[in-house]
């Protein structure tokens, strides 16, 4: 599942911006030879843009026939040890002259106006951190009451005057790169600093969402290229919101509406909540990766990938759309142990626990004895009824030892059925799904909860989270 995951990762990689050049000259007199790298800042790591031999006299030259999208640049020196940043905007014919002695405040870059307002700023944030960070000592080494207090009070003056001089660049230049960096990192101020009750932390939680993206307008792509936007969305994502999937649904449709004129921004927005979707950490976000699916991917809106990739997509979505929880269960036209017809909804039940199993997985054996175990111990009296399915390639080459498997096992209180191969075959000539797409069996055992109408109530759990969640539902109904 890893392994599919990054390969769907990469896949979803940013297209390059058109047109024209940029040349990036980097000197640095401490090296004589080694290869650099021009990298940019993705998420929490560096993604490499080109690389270069660095020559006698410490210079490695970067170019190409097109503009680099913009963000945040950062120069590897050779050995990989060493790296400084500096900024990509609209101006790229840009000088980076590195001083390894101090590579925040030695190096200088010429060319780029965006540079030399980020330089100055680097310069004002190191001065006042060292002032922070003395002011944080002298409090914890405080003796006195009063002292404290006098280090507190310093240290919230150095931090408002920070805040200060963060505000001022942004009002004085709010078109430049450093006013939408500045701006898309700040954090909403909370109402209640110091909450005292759970309404007052309530208040803060939806506070602090709604005012989460006030920095980003979502169609400035020079926010992408950064250390902080992508985990600014993944907490948004992971932490902020109701983990619902009508919830993500909703807020995803907003921020792609938002982004629609800015291609580089939907297209990292797109990427990145299908990559986080199509295998959900919750189960029913499923759902959110089916929507975007149908909506966006379907309609040709993500036009980027090719032809593999879409495949990719398309197959994953085919196989979840038709097992989303809440969704009526597709029947099983199947044939039980005794060779009689039986189909999934011949069973009348208050919950239908569907269990797709393979005498043959090592995995199935341990499960499908504690399955039955807790079936009869707890769930048969509640008329909970098993329905358990043969999955296999060669159904009736296994058809023996699935029967001796039943019988040792004394699995004969559940509806033991199997697809025949003529079924099989009649499916598929008639172009219709089988069961493996129809519930997404892939891995085995898979299971899934119905309710008594036969709509899907959960699914992919193990024994001991069913088991939970059935004694839950039979709390509830008692009170």
């Amino acid at each position: 599942m890893k392994q599919y995951l990054l390969a769907l990762s990469t896949m979803f990689s940013i297209g390059k911006a058109q047109s024209q050049h940029f040349t990036v000259t980097m000197q640095a007199s401490q090296y004589q030879s080694g290869i650099a790298y021009l990298t940019y800042h993705m998420g929490k790591n560096l993604s490499v843009e080109d690389s270069a031999a660095v020559n006698t006299k410490g210079t490695a030259l970067f170019t190409g026939k097109r503009k680099l999208p913009p963000g945040i640049y950062a120069l590897v020196l050779p050995g990989k040890s060493k790296s400084v940043d500096f900024l990509i905007d609209k101006d790229q014919v840009i000088t980076v002259k590195i001083d390894t002695t101090d590579l925040l405040l030695k190096t200088v870059v010429t060319g780029s106006p965006a540079n030399v307002l980020l330089q100055q700023y680097q310069k004002n944030i190191a001065a006042k951190a060292q002032l922070l960070d003395a002011e944080k000592k002298a409090y914890a080494m405080g003796t006195t009451r009063a002292d404290s207090a006098m280090h507190e009070a310093n240290y919230n003056r150095l931090n408002k005057e920070l805040n200060d001089y963060r505000d001022n660049i942004i009002k004085a230049q709010p078109a430049s790169m450093m006013a939408a960096l500045l701006n898309a990192m700040k954090d909403p101020v909370l109402p209640n600093t110091k909450p005292q009750s759970h309404t007052d932390s309530l208040q803060n939680y939806n506070y602090y969402k709604s005012h989460y993206w006030d920095g980003v307008t979502f169609v400035d792509d020079r926010i992408i290229r950064t250390p902080f936007f992508l985990p600014k969305l993944e907490r948004y994502y992971r932490e902020l919101i109701v983990p619902e999937a009508d919830s993500i649904i909703k807020e995803a449709d907003y921020q792609l509406l938002l982004a629609r004129s800015c291609p580089e921004m939907y297209k990292f927005l797109l990427n990145w909540l299908t990559d986080e979707y199509i295998a959900p950490k919750y189960m029913g976000q499923d759902a959110v990766f089916v929507h975007l699916f149908e909506k966006y991917h379907s309609k040709g809106l993500s036009n980027w990938l090719n032809e593999k990739q879409v495949e990719t997509v398309s197959r994953r979505a085919y196989m979840l759309m038709a097992n989303l929880i809440g969704a009526k269960a597709a029947d099983l036209e199947m044939t039980d142990s005794t060779g009689k017809e039986s189909t999934l909804y011949d069973v009348a039940a208050d919950y239908t626990v569907i269990v797709f199993w393979d005498p043959t997985c090592g995995h199935c054996k341990e499960e499908l004895p504690r399955l039955d175990s807790v079936y009869r111990a707890n769930w048969k009296s509640h008329n909970v009824k098993m329905y358990g399915v043969l999955s296999a390639d060669s159904k009736e080459d296994l058809k023996k030892e699935w029967l001796k498997y039943i019988g040792e096992h004394h699995l004969g209180d559940w509806v033991n059925v199997y697809q025949t191969k003529e079924t099989e075959t009649a499916t598929a000539a008639a172009q219709k799904p089988g069961y493996r797409q129809l519930y997404d069996v892939t891995l085995t055992p898979t299971i899934y909860l119905l309710d008594k109408e036969k709509r899907i109530i959960a699914k992919k759990l193990t024994w001991q989270q069913l088991d939970d969640l059935l004694q839950v539902k039979w709390k509830m109904k008692s009170n």
